[in-house]
């Protein structure tokens, strides 16, 4: 079987679009700053919160609690976007892919494990 041999000429499609997709955005925004409106009002500058009148100030501080959570959510969340490819593959991956997913669980199962321990989930 022949190996093929790129040349610059093949990566020609993909320069014209990544071309045409900075083009796109970059115009666009130029379009809509020369044609958008340029009334500046106090009103229109201010802050708006859903139509809720703004109360206090912004930078107030909160509990760390709340960026925890948020943190260990995105972490245990990422650890299943690893599952679906192993899930795809079940069949090719046959025993040796079994165990490394018991032991990928398993670790994830120790991290779970480590945050119950230390009580990052506590709201008190």
């Amino acid at each position: 079987m022949e190996q093929a041999n790129s040349m610059p000429i093949d990566y020609l499609p993909m320069l014209i679009q990544l071309l045409v997709a900075v083009g796109f955005g970059v115009g666009t925004i130029i379009i809509t700053h020369l044609i958008g409106p340029k009334v500046r009002t106090e009103n229109k500058l201010g802050a708006f919160e859903s139509g809720i009148e703004v109360v206090g100030n912004a930078r107030q501080p909160f509990s760390i609690k709340y960026f925890l959570v948020a943190i260990l959510f995105v972490i245990f969340d990422v650890e299943v976007i690893f599952m679906y490819p192993w899930a795809v593959n079940f069949r090719e991956m046959g025993l040796q892919g079994l165990i490394e997913m018991f032991i990928f669980m398993g670790l994830l199962l120790l991290g779970f494990i480590y945050v119950i321990k230390k009580k990052a989930l506590n709201w008190d």
